[in-house]
């Protein structure tokens, strides 16, 4: 019996025991292939070497001091090592301990901006159905999925809501490619002026949507069209890299490849590639400057936020991007999706194979032709999920893909480190898996 209350009371989980590169390992022997890197997390797989050693350095130097009282050498470098890395002007950072954290630290920190400006009636936020950015309430509640934000409702002020940019789903056969991507980011402009311009703070978006949608791309030229809407009308920019970010589509930042320069950016998850918990917000010049000259000071606070430990992990982390691995992820990537596509692509019920660097997901249909989702009364996620670590695979699948309950697909974030032999081996345990679902 345990006395961990679980993710679900009912599940009885193995006991992780150990884990060396792209493989963790139960308490009882048994091998697992981590092809989703936990949540997109462990970029760098595990037992890293170099991380290990940076955080036993960090232990023996100091491991916690709080930011009220001092800065840390660890911090220090994180911080200017990732403003050196973001395009455009983001040269401050706020670091945190998680990826809620970060996107409940930005919307904050986007409506003290307003309010050091003196534009008080600016109250709300705008993001696109099914989406997800963090489960801490404010968060929660500027997002799009239904299905978590329906319990705690009442607590929550909710955002406003525009179409998600899904051209596999609503492109029309008159369309191209680039005309879906303006007609769904002219939705921004619409909904702006039903609630008037100067009542809105920002437009929250991931640049490739994760666990909600699947490693969602947007069509080329979306993301330029919604920074001029935003310019225009003197709302904010939040890009949510948590899932994302941090090299997982192969530049560091995702928005680097949008050819946009966002106002706030939300990090997480493979920050430290999982070796310690760790969150940051990237701040532009011109909101850190409107608190430095007004009040001073960001009305906000954690614990842990900027811990040495973590920030000695996420040194080390970037160091081994760096030092090549950063540079093999938009080709590895491509081959996992050739390779999934020569397996899977006929699978009478895989829908879709889409993603960008090592950040790909397959959705699943009842039928190919009408791209009908199998009904949502069928938990088919769960039994993806079990039959693949019965087969030795881990991938991280998820239902309402469409709106919350119909639905379903999976994503795959293999550590970066992965070889091709391995990713044969991933997908080889994947087609195995999907044959004893539908069968």
């Amino acid at each position: 019996m345990t006395h961990i209350l679980q993710r679900h009371c009912h599940s009885d989980l193995p006991v992780v025991a150990g884990g060396s590169g792209v493989f963790l390992v139960d308490s009882e022997g048994r091998q697992y292939l981590d092809g989703c890197g936990g949540a997109a997390v462990s970029c760098l797989g595990h037992s890293h070497r170099g991380i290990l050693g940076a955080i036993e350095n960090q232990l023996h130097t100091i491991p916690y001091a709080h930011t009220g009282f001092f800065t840390s050498p660890a911090a220090e470098e994180l911080a200017a090592r990732l403003a050196d890395k973001a395009p455009g002007p983001l040269n401050h950072v706020y670091l945190v301990s998680g990826g809620s954290e970060a996107v409940e630290a930005a919307l904050k920190m986007a409506r003290q901006y307003f309010l050091e400006k003196g534009e008080t009636s600016r109250t709300r936020f705008i993001a696109r159905r099914q989406s997800y950015h963090g489960n801490t309430l404010g968060a929660l509640g500027v997002g799009g999925n239904m299905w978590r934000k329906e319990p705690f409702a009442p607590l929550m002020q909710n955002g406003e809501l525009i179409a998600p940019c899904y051209a596999y789903r609503d492109k029309r056969g008159d369309e191209t490619d680039f005309e879906y991507g303006q007609r769904v980011a002219n939705e921004l402009e619409e909904r702006l002026l039903a609630v008037g311009p100067k009542t809105v703070i920002a437009f929250v978006a991931e640049p490739v949507v994760g666990a909600t949608a699947g490693a969602l791309v947007a069509e080329k030229g979306y993301f330029k069209r919604i920074r001029e809407i935003c310019d225009k009308y003197g709302v904010l920019l939040i890009l949510d890299e948590v899932m994302c970010g941090c090299g997982r589509t192969g530049t560091y930042f995702a928005y680097e490849q949008e050819d946009i320069v966002p106002d706030l950016v939300t990090m997480a998850k493979g920050l430290a590639a999982g070796y310690q918990p760790i969150g940051a917000v990237m701040i532009h010049d011109k909101i850190y400057e409107a608190i430095f000259h007004g009040t001073g000071y960001f009305q906000h606070g954690h614990t842990f936020m900027a811990h040495p430990l973590a920030c000695a992990a996420a040194c080390a982390t970037l160091d081994a991007l760096e030092d090549g691995v950063l540079s093999e992820v938009t080709e590895r990537g491509r081959y996992l999706v050739k390779q999934l596509n020569n397996t899977l692509g006929d699978h009478p019920f895989v829908g879709d194979i889409r993603g960008r660097g090592m950040f790909i997901g397959l959705e699943f249909v009842q039928d190919k032709a009408s791209k009908t989702p199998f009904d949502p009364s069928r938990p088919l996620h769960a039994k993806v999920k079990k039959t693949a670590m019965a087969n030795g695979l881990m991938c991280y699948p998820m239902g309402g893909t469409i709106d919350g309950k119909r639905g379903h697909h999976i994503l795959l974030a293999p550590p970066f480190i992965i070889t091709e032999n391995e990713i044969d081996e991933l997908v080889k345990r994947l087609a195995v898996t999907l044959d004893n679902v539908f069968a």
